[in-house]
C-alpha cells in the first residue's frame, strides 16, 4: 500500500494578487506591440486540420495579418475597426473561417481591443504564452498569459486575461472576419 500525501501549493494567489498582476499586465500592454507568442502558429506539435506553407499563409493573409495570426503578434491598441463595433453578428477565424465568437458574448470596455466572455464551443485551443524575458528574469513570469488560437488552423487570436474583475478573451480584430446579423 502506498501512503498518499496531499499536495499543497507552496504559495497562494488571492484575488488582490490576481488583480494586481492583471493591472501590471495591462500597464505593460501598450509596450506589447512587438511581443510575439512563444510558439509560432502550427509549430506546437498538434495536428491541425488546415495547414499551409509559410508562403501560402503570407499570400492569403498579407504581412500585417500574417504577423498576428501566424507569428502571434499583438495588434496596436485601437488598430482594429471592430474594437468599438458592438453589432450582433458572428466572428470567424480569418485563417480558415471557423466560427469562433458571436456578438452576444462581446463585452464593452474602453481598452480598444475586442473582448468576449467565451468562444463558440470547440473552436479554440489554449497555450501558455511566456514572455521571452521570463527565462532570464523570473520576475517577468507575472506577465505569463493564456494564449488562444484556432483549433482548426492554429491562427493566433489573442489571450485570456482578467479585465475589470472578469475573465475575458482579449482578441485581435485582425484575427477575425465579422459578419453582421441580418436585420
Amino acid at each position: 500500500m502506498h501512503d498518499h500525501k496531499e499536495r499543497t501549493m507552496t504559495h497562494s494567489v488571492n484575488r488582490r494578487g490576481m488583480l494586481k498582476g492583471s493591472a501590471m499586465a495591462l500597464a505593460a500592454a501598450p509596450f506589447a506591440g512587438s511581443v510575439k507568442a512563444a510558439v509560432p502558429a502550427g509549430q506546437d506539435g498538434f495536428q491541425y486540420e488546415i495547414t499551409r506553407t509559410e508562403e501560402e499563409w503570407r499570400t492569403q493573409l498579407g504581412e500585417y495579418d500574417f504577423n498576428i495570426l501566424r507569428m502571434g503578434a499583438t495588434e496596436d491598441q485601437g488598430a482594429s475597426p471592430l474594437w468599438d463595433d458592438y453589432r450582433e453578428g458572428s466572428y470567424t477565424c480569418k485563417g480558415c473561417d471557423l466560427p469562433v465568437y458571436t456578438g452576444n458574448w462581446r463585452v464593452e470596455t474602453k481598452k480598444k481591443w475586442l473582448f468576449f466572455r467565451q468562444s463558440e464551443p470547440n473552436s479554440l485551443l489554449m497555450n501558455i504564452d511566456w514572455p521571452a524575458s521570463a527565462n532570464k528574469n523570473p520576475a517577468f513570469a507575472i506577465f505569463t498569459s493564456i494564449e488562444v488560437h484556432c483549433r482548426r488552423c492554429a491562427s493566433h487570436m489573442g489571450h485570456i486575461l482578467l479585465i475589470e474583475e472578469q475573465v475575458l478573451h482579449c482578441i485581435n480584430g485582425a484575427s477575425l472576419n465579422f459578419t453582421p446579423e441580418a436585420a
